[in-house]
């Protein structure tokens, strides 16, 4: 008889879990893999504190690839930050499990970030893989690398620009 794979749970106990290691991470955000990094999709829960940064980034596939990414907001609340090729902000929106924008599928190629709004913010993220670490991420070379005071800096503005609206 072949062993079948084991069913995975989302649960709150996991989400707690990941939140408390986000919190403990110089990152303040950590992956919890639901697939193995060579399956075709890729499905993870993220856990992002406020004052983490996601560097302004986009994903460019191979032409095979479908090259979404989608976010659903599973508790708490951000704000997806969208730039031009320039690094100029042309889009903004506010997530949040409470709706009423609870998720956003972003195209192939749109640079983006991602703000905490609220502490332990755990968002769910399915795109279609392998993951490549040297090739996932194609980073706007006009940003600070992470874990700069001007990483920081940056995130500050970004926080005050959607607590003001």
């Amino acid at each position: 008889m072949v062993q079948s794979p084991p069913i995975k749970l989302l649960t709150q106990e996991l989400l707690d879990e990941v939140a408390a290691n986000s919190r403990h991470n110089p990152r303040q955000r950590q992956n919890y893999n639901f697939h193995d990094l060579s399956e075709k999709v890729q499905r993870f829960v993220n856990v992002l504190q406020p004052g983490t940064y996601v560097r302004p980034h986009r994903h460019l596939r191979p032409p095979a690839v479908n090259g979404f990414e989608f976010f659903v907001v599973l508790q708490g609340e951000l704000g997806m930050i969208i730039f031009n090729d320039q690094g100029k902000i042309i889009d903004s929106f506010r997530l949040s499990a409470a709706g009423p924008t609870r998720a956003v599928e972003l195209p192939e190629g749109t640079v983006h970030s991602l703000v905490a709004l609220a502490e332990n913010t755990a968002i769910l993220e399915l795109k279609e893989g392998p993951y490549d670490l040297g090739s996932d991420k194609d980073f706007l070379t006009d940003f600070p690398p992470e874990g700069t005071a001007a990483a920081r800096e940056l995130v500050a503005i970004w926080e005050a620009e959607f607590k003001s609206v």
